[in-house]
């Protein structure tokens, strides 16, 4: 069995490690992350073009009908330029869409969202840290003509550039997605670690959405989104990760202490040694896991665990590293090692912690 890469795969590669390096570089990221909060419309177009933003949607429905382990491909290279742009959001939204909605549905909003003139994003959960069907708070109250939202959604990821945003709620005992636009609500930005990962809360005032913007959800469908997003999270944490490490091996080959590279000294050695180990690690697991998703999905529980529990920690860790064996260069705002230590924070808590995805692991493994 060939566990490699198809040269279409390796082309794609090519092509968005190009897109980032020609067109959307750290000095342009930070640019745009002071200019607009990190959205660029003639960016988001340019990556609609290119088909990224269709990749997992049906030939059918706009798409190019590509599965989850070509969309890691992506976003591990958009993930190592810190990429800005609202990318796992959509897929996520997407996925969404895909799992929950009626083919009616799928056919009016997939297209749009493969294109690029529909940009998305999904909250599930109203508590950060805690990953259950009962830290969906969010009250939808059933009417005559559909269902009326009247509260706060924190957290929403990206939600100061989307034109829809999926909420988490529950209707009764029912979990559903409520649909709405951004001109229905209210979108108070939230202060953030990573800049480059903006959030806001939502807030909604006796909102009514008709039955067709009221998507619903099992329990099971609610666990399966949450692991979506944690494939999609540690993909970009694995290009993000290499970058750093990169950054980092550049600068010990270069920083000269004592009359020599200071990468010479076995214990800059060893601590570059580890990064690369815990990199290749959760990369493969990560890969598995996205494989899972089309593939094998009694399988994606327990692989997407084992791949977002080793990452959580060992990305955190490596942003750490990176840090230290930079020095005090590394703290200064001008260098680019400290985003890295930035979006590591990001990763470590986002769709689980390292907590509840080992513990899930025990668990499914009958510990």
């Amino acid at each position: 069995m060939n566990f490699g890469f198809t040269e279409e795969q390796n082309l794609l590669r090519e092509q968005v490690a190009r897109f980032m390096q020609d067109t959307l570089p750290l000095p342009r990221v930070r640019e745009l992350v002071r200019e607009s909060a990190g959205f660029s419309p003639a960016l988001w177009q340019q990556m609609a073009d290119l088909g990224w933003l269709g990749l997992i949607t049906p030939e059918d429905r706009g798409g190019i009908g590509l599965k989850w382990v070509d969309l890691t491909v992506v976003l591990e290279e958009t993930g190592r330029g810190l990429s800005p742009l609202p990318i796992i959001s959509q897929m996520l939204s997407t996925a969404a869409v895909l799992r929950l909605a009626s083919s009616d549905q799928q056919a009016a909003w997939l297209p749009a969202m493969a294109n690029g003139s529909a940009r998305c994003t999904l909250a599930l959960y109203d508590e950060p840290n805690w990953i259950a069907a009962e830290a969906i708070s969010l009250a939808a109250e059933h009417t005559s003509t559909g269902f009326r939202l009247h509260g706060r959604k924190p957290f929403v990821a990206d939600a100061a550039g989307a034109d829809y945003l999926m909420l988490g709620c529950r209707a009764g005992t029912e979990l559903g997605l409520a649909v709405v636009t951004a001109e229905q609500v209210r979108i108070n930005p939230q202060p953030v670690i990573d800049e480059t990962k903006p959030m806001a809360e939502v807030v909604l005032d006796n909102l009514h959405i008709g039955p067709d913007h009221f998507l619903p959800m099992t329990a099971e469908d609610l666990s399966i989104l949450n692991d979506c997003g944690a494939v999609l999270a540690t993909a970009e944490s694995v290009g993000a990760a290499e970058a750093l490490l990169a950054l980092t091996s550049d600068y010990a080959r270069n920083r000269v202490q004592f009359g020599k590279p200071i990468g010479q000294y076995q214990g800059v050695k060893h601590r570059l040694a580890d990064m690369f180990v815990d990199i290749e690690s959760f990369k493969s697991l990560l890969y598995y896991a996205a494989w899972t998703v089309d593939d094998a999905p009694q399988e994606l529980a327990r692989a997407c665990s084992m791949a977002k529990g080793y990452a959580a920690d060992a990305f955190a860790q490596i942003g750490i590293d990176g840090i230290g064996l930079h020095g005090a260069i590394g703290f200064t705002a001008e260098y680019d090692a400290q985003l890295y230590l930035k979006r590591s924070k990001w990763a470590r808590t986002v769709f689980g912690d390292s907590d509840f995805h080992l513990d899930r692991v025990a668990a499914l493994g009958g510990l």
